[in-house]
């Protein structure tokens, strides 16, 4: 295994091979990455089932931002979430004008970076969590320094309590 420049993780033949056995069910060898391409014609002669493993040669030339782009739509989020107003929805967990300032911007930098379908994904993830009893961390890093993750539950550290400045997060 090794992974490349945007860090996804890269399978050869034999780190298939290894999987395959030491009993890892077929099935979850879908969606793979493999360098170089295995020979699928060879495997359908031994195996009952064929994982559909992804060419890697079809997406090396791939920039972060379009890898980016890519995974951000392969997020499983329940319609609802999509359709949400995240930045309503955030603007109105505010009390003090001190807040709204603070979010105001917040929002205008997660904008700038097209991130709102990471902040409406979130939201689904931690209404998960909770609707499941689903310890988390506090918090940890840099995400901390985000007001608006701390309204949306992400972490529990009040960044404007402490006076974090969110460009420690998204620099």
């Amino acid at each position: 295994m090794k992974s490349d420049h945007v860090g996804r993780i890269l399978f050869d033949e034999e780190d298939v091979v290894d999987m395959v056995m030491r009993g890892q069910p077929l099935a979850d060898l879908n969606g793979l990455i493999v360098q170089p391409a295995i020979d699928l014609e060879t495997a359908a002669l031994i195996l009952d089932y064929v994982p559909k493993f992804i060419n890697y040669d079809e997406l090396a030339a791939e920039s972060l931002e379009e890898f980016d782009h890519r995974c951000q739509n392969n997020w499983h989020t329940p319609d609802e979430y999509q359709q949400l107003d995240i930045a309503a929805h955030v603007i109105a967990m505010c009390d003090t004008p001190q807040e709204l300032q603070r979010v105001g911007h917040e929002l205008l930098l997660y904008q700038e970076r097209d991130l709102f379908d990471l902040l409406r994904y979130l939201k689904y993830l931690v209404d998960v969590m909770r609707d499941n009893r689903v310890i988390w961390g506090v918090g940890r890093g840099s995400s901390t320094a985000s007001y608006v993750l701390y309204l949306l539950g992400v972490h529990q550290i009040d960044s404007m309590y402490y006076d974090l400045d969110v460009g420690e997060f998204l620099r």
